[in-house]
């Protein structure tokens, strides 16, 4: 449903509204007014994170909300993108991990959407795009590590 804020038209000028500020202005006017004409719906915002008048029943799996793919981007590098639920640290968590798998970073862009994170990253293995292999094991590494936010450093 708040998805469907991206491909808004502007009304005056016919054009698709792309500002980041105001598109997060249409975003949390919408949530607030389903919080006060729907308060029935609070326990289904925020991909199941309490906020607002009434609690989910139980606790959305964060494994649903994240997505990983990694894919070719040229001879010399491989895009990974990334989208899962933010929280503090999460870009740091996110290069360690990548990088613990020996795979280099060259750059990359993040953003969030309320509790949304989206991560882009342009990396290479040896100064060569990942081989499918490798890019699967990027990508379950990420699962893995995504699907347990609390995953202490010591049951490792």
């Amino acid at each position: 449903m708040i998805n469907l804020v991206m491909d808004l038209v502007c009304s005056s000028t016919g054009r698709k509204v792309d500002d980041p500020e105001m598109l997060e202005a249409i975003r949390l006017t919408i949530i607030n007014n389903l919080l006060q004409y729907h308060p029935e719906s609070s326990s289904q915002l925020a991909m199941g994170v309490a906020f607002g008048v009434e609690p989910p029943k139980q606790q959305v799996d964060v494994d649903i909300a994240t997505h990983v793919n990694v894919s070719d981007d040229g001879p010399d590098r491989s895009l990974l993108y990334v989208e899962t639920v933010d929280r503090p640290g999460l870009l740091v968590d996110l290069v360690k991990i990548i990088t613990d798998i020996n795979v280099a970073v060259e750059s990359g862009e993040f953003d969030t959407e309320g509790l949304l994170a989206k991560a882009k990253f342009h990396v290479n293995y040896k100064g060569q795009a990942l081989i499918r292999p490798l890019q699967q094991v990027v990508a379950n590494s990420l699962r893995y590590f995504l699907r347990r936010p609390s995953t202490e450093e010591a049951s490792f």
